[in-house]
């Protein structure tokens, strides 16, 4: 795997180097040599964050995890991708044009069940046209992390969300 390591606010030092491509590297096994994992470590006050994302063909496979030490946070990413990888198998598989990514050992050993996913609970209204603040006040008084809305500068479906560190993200859909 070919790994991009980038930090912010923090020097990445050869100890972290090294710490990133023994555990992370634990995942070779499922990935052919060509494909990218980008890493990003960040430190803010007394949170240590990394976040790693591989993008294979058709997809993302994301985490990110935050501890007091940044050595637990690459423990932890490390393990919740393989377990992502193992519920997920089947679905990857599924997907014929994802397998190119990954390696050949990882493609034929037996998938586990995948576990269903199940839809609770169906919701239906109307969606009106605003401007992304206009969303994002409605967002905060319902109370909700997320809130779908119709942009009246584009008159496409837009969703707003709530970011860590009170802030705010829009995702604009490309058809």
């Amino acid at each position: 795997m070919q790994y991009i390591i980038t930090g912010r606010n923090i020097d990445i030092t050869e100890g972290l180097r090294n710490a990133v491509l023994e555990k992370i590297g634990k995942l070779e096994r499922y990935f052919t040599p060509a494909t990218e994992v980008h890493v990003t470590l960040s430190v803010e006050k007394d949170r240590q964050k990394i976040e790693v994302t591989i993008p294979v063909k058709g997809s993302i496979i994301r985490s990110e995890q935050v501890s007091s030490d940044m050595y637990v946070s690459i423990d932890l990413v490390e393990e919740i991708i393989e377990r992502q990888l193992k519920r997920y198998k089947t679905k990857l598989v599924e997907q014929k044009q994802n397998t190119t990514s990954f390696s050949e050992a990882y493609m034929e050993e037996e998938a586990d069940e995948p576990e269903a996913v199940r839809i609770e609970r169906t919701k239906r209204f109307a969606v009106k046209p605003m401007d992304p603040e206009e969303a994002c006040i409605q967002m905060e008084l319902l109370g909700h992390s997320f809130f779908v809305f119709r942009n009246a500068e584009t008159d496409e479906v837009n969703v707003v969300y709530k970011r860590k560190g009170n802030t705010y993200g829009l995702i604009e859909p490309e058809f």
